[in-house]
């Protein structure tokens, strides 16, 4: 018997993209769009009489704007929310707001063009779709508070490296880890699964809950210790060693598995050149990238951290993996901060 499709309840101010997010949802199997509305009232309504399985929602909307909604949503209401979002600075700044107040996604809406747009996004935003409905989402008020890491100090070295990488519920785990970091924490190399236009304000917003200092990363930047650095959206990011030091290299070759900026590009560089000398996490995210890049940290010496079922909105990267037996831990989210500094306090490796 095939499973129950995915009920979908499409939120837009545009008729346009009503129906042709209506025509796209509706051409996969897996998912059934149950209503559309044109503002948050009417999606009020139509929440209490379809009980959708997951809200599409755009960022822009009329009489109540989407943010507004959506933490009204979250707080009474808490279900799976994909955003549809403007690949701008001010979209990337509402989209980035939404996420924090609890939705599990977003999908990059044209700004020219958006019939032919919304069709070459067809596959991503399916499966969007379809991954939030098994999304965890958690009621505004519930969710953990960060806290800095109070430990004791002494960890500015460059004989350290950590990496993080994350997707779907990412940018929200890497915030609560960099926010528990301190300022003199190792090194950190961050990839997320993020547009061009997104990475820096995410990186910008990083920097604000973080006691270390957060960038995006540019081409042939030293790893210093206080320092984090974000994989730029639409490229690679790698570690390079050159004498005792590691720098970034940014690249634009070819997508991996469907992704660049890429995790298992960043962790298998991690693990060439930093080997035991580095420890690592990944986080929530749809899909399976990371997971061989853990492996590949894990045969290399360094530490390696899933995050946990329970904490992670989707359990698809930390899922696949803990199926390889690539993590030397699972640990719920607020745990690996804390967890991988105490790698870092180890002594380094030699050569």
């Amino acid at each position: 018997m095939p499973a129950t499709p995915v009920r979908v309840l499409v939120v837009d101010d545009s008729a346009l993209v009503r129906r042709l997010m209506t025509e796209l949802l509706g051409a996969d199997p897996g998912i059934q769009v149950v209503g559309t509305a044109a503002d948050p009232y009417i999606a009020r309504e139509r929440i209490k009489q379809l009980a959708p399985d997951v809200l599409t929602l755009d960022v822009e909307m009329p009489r109540m704007d989407g943010l507004t909604f959506l933490r009204n949503l979250m707080r009474l209401r808490p279900m799976p929310v994909v955003m549809v979002s403007t690949l701008t600075q001010a979209g990337a700044q509402v989209t980035l707001d939404a996420l924090e107040l609890g939705a599990v996604d977003f999908v990059a809406k044209p700004s020219l063009d958006i019939a032919r747009g919304l069709t070459d996004y067809a596959g991503v935003l399916t499966t969007k779709v379809r991954q939030a409905a098994r999304a965890r989402v958690t009621r505004i008020g519930m969710q953990s508070t960060s806290h800095a890491y109070d430990g004791p100090p002494g960890y500015r070295t460059t004989d350290r490296l950590l990496a993080l990488g994350a997707s779907a519920g990412g940018t929200e785990a890497i915030r609560d880890v960099l926010s528990r970091m301190p300022a003199d924490g190792p090194a950190i190399v961050v990839a997320q699964h993020i547009p061009a236009a997104f990475s820096g304000p995410f990186a910008e917003r990083l920097n604000r809950h973080s006691r270390m200092t957060v960038v995006e990363a540019t081409d042939g930047q030293p790893l210093l210790a206080g320092h984090a650095y974000v994989a730029p959206g639409g490229a690679h990011l790698r570690v390079v060693r050159s004498g005792a030091r590691w720098y970034t290299a940014i690249g634009d070759d070819a997508p991996v598995r469907g992704h660049r900026p890429s995790v298992d590009v960043l962790f298998e560089s991690v693990a060439a050149h930093a080997g035991a000398n580095a420890s690592a996490a990944l986080l929530t995210g749809m899909g399976d990238d990371g997971a061989r890049g853990l492996l590949a940290l894990r045969k290399a010496g360094a530490g390696t951290i899933a995050q946990d079922e329970g904490t992670s909105v989707v359990w698809g990267m930390p899922g696949a993996a803990v199926a390889l037996n690539a993590a030397h831990e699972v640990l719920p989210l607020p745990a690996i901060a804390h967890r991988l500094l105490g790698d870092a306090a180890q002594p380094p490796t030699q050569g």
